[in-house]
């Protein structure tokens, strides 16, 4: 399975995010692009290191099982609920918000992989914290056909 800490599938992402065309429209879900932007940007400063979010009850309580389902070779589906501390509203700058995603993505290249405590399912190793990464950003980017 692809993960986000090895450069080729970052290269891939990069590239899928600067395609992605300012008027995208989501193919389900309720977030605009630049929504989902804002979302993704979220999800990297978590991965990175740069927020921290304490794991909610049912995630205590359903996390770990979650994660089992989560972590198959197979694309995450459509329409599930997303993690309160990640929900975003508004509008924004969709090249600046790309920009800084791709930023972002771009600082995995000098740090050594590691886990991170994840709001839902808990602590993850290095080995799941990429392949979960590079799950979730595949799928907001095919939720905007990119």
């Amino acid at each position: 399975m692809k993960s986000l800490f090895d450069q080729p599938t970052r290269a891939e992402i990069i590239t899928r995010i600067g395609s992605l065309p300012e008027d995208s429209v989501a193919l389900w879900g309720k977030m605009t692009l630049y929504q989902m932007l804002a979302h993704c940007i979220l999800w990297e400063e978590m991965l990175l290191g740069k927020k921290e979010y304490r794991q909610s009850l049912l995630g205590r309580l359903f996390g770990k099982m979650a994660l089992k389902a989560m972590l198959k070779d197979e694309p995450i589906k459509p329409n599930l609920p997303t993690v309160p501390s990640f929900r975003t509203g508004g509008s924004g700058d969709v090249a600046a918000a790309k920009a800084n995603w791709i930023a972002l993505l771009g600082e995995h290249a000098s740090r050594v992989p590691s886990g991170f405590h994840h709001p839902f399912f808990g602590q993850l190793t290095a080995e799941q914290a990429g392949r979960i990464a590079y799950k979730h950003t595949d799928h907001h980017l095919r939720q905007f056909n990119g």
